[in-house]
């Protein structure tokens, strides 16, 4: 298994924008249901070079955004999506760990910071798994209404 990560490509990304649908409750993520984040994925200028894509010998298996929160402070949030074709299966800690690695040997990082909505417990306990603490619960306008989320962080 040859997983790479590279800058997303605009086919990937339109591919995860048009194509990629969960299984509910889990569609909440399919991005055509908040046309913000569709947006920002679809264009290569709103994207800028925060989004990332892992391929294992050229599948898409996910995709990733890394932004600064306080970058002189080492403080980064982690969007991150797995191909619905692999979500519930166990994959979800080493997609996780992947994505960690590769942006703490990147970038200068003493905190990531990951956003789950708060009714998504199975992504909660791989988060857990990998050392993610609960720091808040708050509300977030998001798909054409108000969420509970939780956010997630872990120090290095």
């Amino acid at each position: 298994m040859t997983q790479t990560i590279t800058k997303l490509s605009q086919e990937n990304a339109l591919k995860i924008a048009n194509e990629w649908h969960y299984d509910a409750p889990y569609d909440f993520y399919d991005m055509q249901n908040d046309i913000e984040d569709y947006e920002e994925l679809i264009d290569p200028t709103l994207r800028q070079n925060n989004y990332y894509q892992i391929t294992n010998n050229n599948d898409l298996i996910g995709f990733f955004v890394i932004e600064p929160e306080d970058e002189n402070k080492g403080k980064y949030e982690i969007g991150l999506g797995m191909n619905p074709a692999s979500t519930g299966k166990g994959k979800g800690i080493d997609f996780l760990n992947l994505i960690i690695n590769f942006s703490t040997s990147k970038f200068y990082v003493t905190e990531i910071i990951l956003d789950v909505a708060q009714f998504n417990v199975r992504a909660q306990k791989v988060y857990q798994k990998a050392g993610f603490k609960i720091s808040r619960h708050y509300e977030q306008k998001t798909n054409g209404s108000t969420y509970n989320f939780v956010e997630m962080t872990k120090t290095y």
